[in-house]
């Protein structure tokens, strides 16, 4: 199985970061001992849905097909394949806890240097839900089909107690099971309905009773047109969703979804340090609690004494109420206008000069702030962080639907997502991090060091029959080091072609076997010992013979063969 994996895939990060997590919370479910198939790991389940999310696979029918046939699955699952009714289960039981795996790996990417504070961006997005646009029901029509629903379990219990009399008689039809299922929702429905109401009631009455005491206080009867009472009758031409009554009807920028509105924040490196599901669609209310979760999550992995900087947000976000909830670990800047206007206000309008003035409002103050270099700079790099976060998790995750159903199921979703998010960002981070050592060591061996191993990297032409004959069957030539520490080469053994030659510097079989795998067809090597005391004969040879020979004996000696190529003279 490790043959069919690179060393570099994204499997062997999963499945190590899953290892390191704690999951007893996960294994306190399980119940042991009982009869029955022993159940799967959590971890092997776990390592299992993040790197099917991580590739945007979701279905768990598709996950269980994946695992009998890809290897990337099958090293994870080995011989055992989990049935698509234990990954979804397993889904959906756990979802509580994702919030530990998003802040184990939120520690990991800390550990690897990732999470930077002193800015970070807070954007939502609409997520679809697991529901159709066309399954929103008026609360007229969802009163009218409970009371269907209740008549026909009347009418059915009282046929079974004629039937059966006192006795339990046969178990329930399916069709009856599903009908159950489906009152419940709809019962979710009048409740929610009901809840909107009674809140707008509120909140009207809040108005009637500012509005009295204003007048009160001035004296004077205040202009324009009496507010209406408060009602809290439900409004019948109300609407809510009886396949998921959780989800809400989202305006988007190009249509109307049914749906959540999905919250993060992210650092200007793109690692999400917060990351919760609302069912409002608007975020003006979500910057304080997006805000304290990430300040909590900080503190957890970080350190309990760990500041975010500064937040920036758009002008969903901008209320009086919000900017004054600025602190000094926490500076605030958020847009007072449409993304495109607070851009063209921010390039046209002149920078402040002079000291505050005292008597500013909160959003005058803000739009200041937004005008000063620092302020620019600042909100120039919201777009940049957390907008492609977006983008990465729906296009390469598939993130833009749900796949569970209710609100609390779908925040662990999101969460996984995050979770996801920052362990691909990790990966992306590792693997960029091997690159720059190799690019590292290869321009490190490019630097001649004295006292080491001495290789000089020659490019060559095609060999010419007039090529120079060998001496005692080795093609040699001298080197020695100048006072001025250059290399001289005498031409009385061979006449290298015109080309490229560098100097780099081995010092041990490792590095020299790193050089030996990079030659090229068109390249041969010189190796010659600096050291001091040591001869100064050079023996030059082709790449195919050095890879037969690698590793046998010290690297001053490892070149020495008879077969090699014959150069163009001059």
């Amino acid at each position: 199985m490790m043959d069919w994996l690179p060393e570099g895939d994204i499997v062997h990060l999963i499945v190590d970061a899953v290892a390191m997590m704690d999951l007893s919370t996960f294994e306190a479910d399980y119940k042991l001992g009982r009869a029955g198939q022993a159940p799967f790991a959590p971890q092997v389940l776990l390592a299992l849905l993040v790197y099917a999310y991580s590739h945007g696979i979701r279905s768990s029918r598709a996950i269980e097909r994946l695992c009998g046939r890809d290897a990337g699955y099958r090293f994870i699952v080995g011989d055992a394949v989990p049935d698509h009714t234990v990954i979804a289960r397993f889904r959906q039981r756990h979802v509580a806890h994702m919030r530990e795996v998003f802040v184990a790996v939120l520690r990991l990417c800390r550990e690897a240097g990732l999470v930077r504070l002193g800015l970070v961006a807070l954007d939502g997005t609409k997520v679809r839900a697991n529901a159709a646009l066309d399954a929103n029901r008026t609360a007229a029509s969802v009163d009218e089909q409970v009371a269907k629903m209740l008549a026909e379990a009347e009418a059915t219990d009282a046929q079974q107690d004629r039937q059966f009399g006192a006795q339990r008689g046969d178990e329930l039809p399916a069709a009856l099971v599903r009908r159950g299922d489906r009152l419940a929702r709809l019962r979710q429905c009048q409740d929610k309905l009901q809840r909107r109401a009674a809140d707008a009631a509120s909140l009207q009455q809040e108005k009637i009773a500012a509005r009295a005491a204003m007048e009160k206080a001035s004296g004077k009867r205040k202009r324009g047109r009496k507010p209406k009472p408060a009602d809290p009758a439900v409004d019948p031409d109300r609407v809510a969703n009886v396949t998921d009554p959780d989800s809400g009807i989202m305006k988007t920028r190009h249509s109307w979804l049914q749906g959540y509105n999905a919250q993060i924040v992210v650092t200007v490196g793109q690692i999400i340090v917060a990351a919760d599901v609302t069912t409002e669609a608007n975020d003006v209310h979500q910057l304080t609690p997006m805000l304290n979760q990430a300040r909590d999550n900080v503190a957890e992995v970080v350190s309990k004494d760990a500041v975010l900087g500064a937040a920036v947000a758009d002008a969903g976000y901008w209320s009086g109420a919000n900017a004054a909830t600025e602190t000094d670990g926490c500076e605030l800047i958020i847009a007072t206008q449409k993304d495109h206007r607070q851009r063209a206000a921010m390039r046209d309008a002149p920078s402040p000069r002079g000291r505050k003035p005292k008597n500013m409002a909160a959003r005058e103050r803000m739009e200041r702030k937004l005008r000063t270099k620092r302020g620019r700079t600042r909100y120039r790099q919201r777009g940049a962080s957390v907008e492609p976060v977006f983008g990465q998790m729906k296009d390469r995750q598939g993130a833009g639907q749900f796949s569970m159903r209710g609100l609390e199921r779908c925040r662990g979703e999101w969460l996984l997502d995050a979770s996801v998010h920052n362990l691909r960002k990790l990966y992306r981070n590792s693997v960029r991090r091997s690159e720059q050592a190799r690019a590292q060591a290869t321009k490190g061996t490019r630097r001649a060091a004295r006292g080491g191993l001495c290789v000089i990297l020659h490019s060559f032409v095609s060999p010419s029959p007039q090529g120079r004959q060998s001496r005692n069957g080795l093609l040699t030539k001298c080197i020695s080091i100048g006072s001025d520490g250059k290399l001289t080469s005498d031409s009385g053994a061979c006449v290298m072609s015109r080309g490229r030659a560098c100097r780099v510097g081995v010092n041990n079989l490792e590095d020299f076997a790193t050089l030996i795998s990079g030659l090229g067809s068109h390249e041969a090597i010189a190796l010659g010992a600096l050291r001091p005391g040591l001869p100064d004969r050079v023996q030059i040879t082709t790449a195919a013979e050095l890879a037969t020979l690698k590793g046998q004996g010290a690297p001053d000696l490892i070149a020495r063969t008879a077969q090699f190529m014959s150069y163009r003279p001059g």
